[in-house]
């Protein structure tokens, strides 16, 4: 079992467990849109609302697609299923 930056282990699924959520103190709030690859391969709009970083291992993110009601869901931070776009300015 890995652990995070407080020393704590979590489960190795980490944040794709239900109801799973990494240490308060180590979420770090932010707001960025993105664009999400469903699973179907289509793209939807959505949010970085967070962003936690394990002491071991790749970042994670929580990610909210916007229009369908859906609830934010942690996920590991891929670029091929995830595209950044830019906040503001021209």
């Amino acid at each position: 079992m890995a652990s995070g930056r407080s020393g704590r282990p979590y489960p190795a699924y980490g944040p794709e467990a239900t109801g799973w959520q990494p240490p308060a103190a180590e979420v770090r709030p932010v707001y960025q849109p993105v664009e999400i690859r469903r699973a179907d391969g289509t793209w939807t709009v959505g949010r970085i609302n967070a962003w936690w970083e394990p002491a071991e291992g790749e970042p994670w993110c929580r990610v909210r697609p916007l229009g369908r009601g859906e609830s934010p869901a942690w996920m590991r931070f891929d670029p091929a299923s995830l595209l950044l776009l830019p906040v503001g300015g021209t």
